[in-house]
């Protein structure tokens, strides 16, 4: 089961409940080639809507919030090597943490994939007034 945040990040769900975290593709399209990422340490715990990574990039230097409260019990090392895999595959091989769930009724804040991708502005549509 994947999610999405009105922040731009998703959470997946495997099958022994524990969640993947990262930034959805629309993110990353917006922030450009991305050249650096601040991660977690393990065992770190985040409540909801709290700033867990920061991202730098040629557009922008932004926040990654948590979807739902939770430990890390997982950082994606190879993003401080390889910091464009949240460019070519931010939905994939891009994650950025795993975590264990204090809180499952949060999921039920969290927004399909499909209604997600509505609530993203129309290609050639300006974001900016």
């Amino acid at each position: 089961m994947k999610r999405f945040t009105q922040d731009h990040e998703w959470l997946e769900i495997d099958e022994d409940g524990i969640g993947t975290v990262g930034i959805s593709d629309y993110a990353q399209e917006t922030l450009g080639d991305i050249s650096n990422i601040t991660t977690p340490e393990d065992n770190a715990f985040f409540k909801k809507g709290e700033a867990f990574a920061h991202i730098e990039s040629e557009n922008a230097s932004c926040e990654v919030y948590m979807p739902v409260s939770g430990r890390v019990i997982a950082v994606n090392e190879q993003l401080e090597a390889f910091p464009e895999l949240l460019n070519s595959d931010p939905e994939g091989l891009g994650w950025i943490v795993k975590i264990e769930l204090s809180d499952k009724n949060e999921l039920n804040e969290l927004i399909k994939k499909e209604d997600y991708l509505d609530t993203l502005p129309e290609d050639g549509e300006e974001d900016d007034d």
